[in-house]
């Protein structure tokens, strides 16, 4: 009987994936080469790469804590952000590198979805708040580090709730500025070099696709019309290329993580698109802006 039950419960911990724990493997993709370099390879799962502005590391968020991974060396440093110990996948520097932009789930907004963008100092420190609304979270900021694009969950016309992007000062405040307003998911938002347009995807036709729109929201325009699911635009620096994230399958709406993905590359004069890498991964692969900052090589992670 013992036999049986030791049989019966290993196949259960089988089929529940007990008996498989995540590996995430920290990557960067070098452009005029395609090829992929392991940075950092461990248990458990890590995500969303941010390159710091001296090119030496990599931000990543592990267990609601945040940690640079030195480039060469792979060495990993938690990084103090003091009483925020619930980081999510929406983290990001400002442009000069001297401020972290987090998104933190604070349970002091109430339960439920309660994540709320705050900043602290490279170097690591107290949080300061810049949303008071949640949920609310970071995903872009303008070139000259003054305002912050985020997505965020509002009750709007008609009493219903729906996910759009915000704008407001990283200086924060009461007043955000809703940049969008179709009836769908509006998500991952992030501002090109020059500061003119906004990348964000969003469902409004019914499917999740590439869209670009003026800062301010305004002209709206679609950029893939595909089978499949992109998600997370992110212009690179020198403004010549945007790398977004593709599931191979539909997913709907959601970003669901350990699926079949692909990275893809699209020409922002031609438009022309072309796949650079095929690997199981999604929500935490490129949540967040993650290119180099000669735009030469990019991070991610894949499971």
């Amino acid at each position: 009987m013992k036999t049986v039950l030791t049989i019966v419960l290993l196949a259960c911990i089988y089929l529940t994936g007990a008996a498989q724990p995540i590996t995430s493997t920290l990557e960067t993709y070098e452009l005029a080469t395609g090829k992929r370099t392991v940075v950092l390879r461990d248990t458990g799962r890590f995500e969303a790469p941010n390159w710091t502005r001296d090119g030496r590391f990599l931000i990543i968020n592990q267990q609601g804590k945040l940690y640079k991974v030195e480039i060469k060396t792979a060495r990993k440093e938690v990084i103090n952000t003091d009483f925020a110990t619930a980081c999510n996948n929406d983290h990001g520097l400002t442009p000069d590198g001297k401020t972290i932009i987090i998104s933190h789930n604070d349970k002091r907004a109430g339960t439920g979805a309660n994540s709320r963008v705050f900043t602290l100092p490279y170097t690591g420190g107290t949080p300061t708040l810049i949303t008071e609304q949640a949920p609310s979270y970071w995903h872009g900021v303008t070139p000259d580090g003054k305002t912050l694009a985020y997505v965020a969950e509002r009750t709007v016309e008609g009493g219903q709730k729906d996910y759009d992007i915000y704008s407001m000062p990283i200086s924060g405040g009461t007043t955000e500025t809703r940049l969008t307003t179709a009836p769908s998911l509006d998500d991952g938002p992030d501002y090109s070099p020059d500061g003119r347009y906004i990348y964000f995807n969003s469902f409004r036709t019914g499917k999740m696709h590439v869209w670009r729109m003026n800062a301010d929201g305004s002209q709206p325009k679609q950029l893939t019309d595909d089978a499949y699911s992109n998600w997370f635009p992110h212009p690179s620096p020198d403004g010549k290329h945007i790398l977004f994230i593709s599931y191979l399958e539909d997913q709907g709406f959601r970003h669901p993580a350990d699926k079949s993905v692909m990275l893809r590359l699209m020409d922002t004069k031609t438009g022309q698109i072309r796949e650079l890498a095929r690997f199981r991964g999604g929500q935490g692969s490129i949540n967040v802006p993650n290119w180099s900052p000669d735009s030469k090589r990019f991070g991610f992670v894949s499971y």
